[in-house]
């Protein structure tokens, strides 16, 4: 079952029978918006860029981007670049697999930004949403949805970090402005 999170909402990621998950996968979805013109409605290619930052005590000693498809010790991994987006009509268009095992003990967060690479604002988009999915058996856990547009180009969407020997999700969903990650580390930074 699916938990539609809030903006600062956490859930815990342990598993209904109290195991804990050991590989999640952060999905990233999005359509452009259709703008009428005229000779009818017509949509614009927009290039959203899923990446994840990882920190240890609030220092980012990685990072995982269309550009570093893995980070350094293997542990999460971008599988590729859409340029586009609405490729799966509702499904990923970009994902981030994260081993949850394999991150490193002194990896305490790993934070999951949006941003519109090509610089179009999140008025131009629609349909946009960040979920993970348990990546063992394909169930969504939880999702986050992108609403309201926007004149900002990116969005803080989603944390997860370590709460004693498991894991924790917690939806940020706060609006930034930038065209990559390093953009937006300022506005990551309160957040950890």
């Amino acid at each position: 079952m699916t938990v539609n999170l809030t903006k600062g909402q956490a859930i815990s990621l342990e598993k209904k029978d109290g195991a804990t998950l050991t590989a999640v996968r952060m999905g990233l979805g999005w359509q452009s918006a259709k703008r009428r013109g005229l000779f009818g409605s017509r949509t614009r290619e927009i290039d959203l860029d899923a990446s994840a930052v990882l920190f240890a005590e609030k220092q980012p000693v990685d990072v995982v981007f269309f550009r570093h498809l893995v980070s350094d010790d293997g542990s999460v991994r971008h599988t590729g670049d859409n340029l586009v987006g609405g490729a799966g009509q509702g499904g990923d268009d970009e994902a981030i697999l994260v081993d949850l095992q394999r991150v490193p003990v002194h990896i305490d967060q790993i934070v999951f930004t949006v941003n519109s690479f090509t610089g179009q604002t999140f008025q131009e988009v629609e349909n946009a949403f960040c979920r993970l999915v348990d990546e063992t058996n394909g169930q969504e856990l939880a999702r986050y949805t992108l609403a309201g547009g926007g004149e900002y180009t990116a969005q803080i969407m989603a944390k997860v970090h370590r709460v004693g020997s498991g894991w924790t999700m917690t939806a940020v969903g706060e609006p930034a402005r930038g065209r990559t990650f390093q953009d937006l580390m300022p506005a990551i930074l309160p957040h950890l």
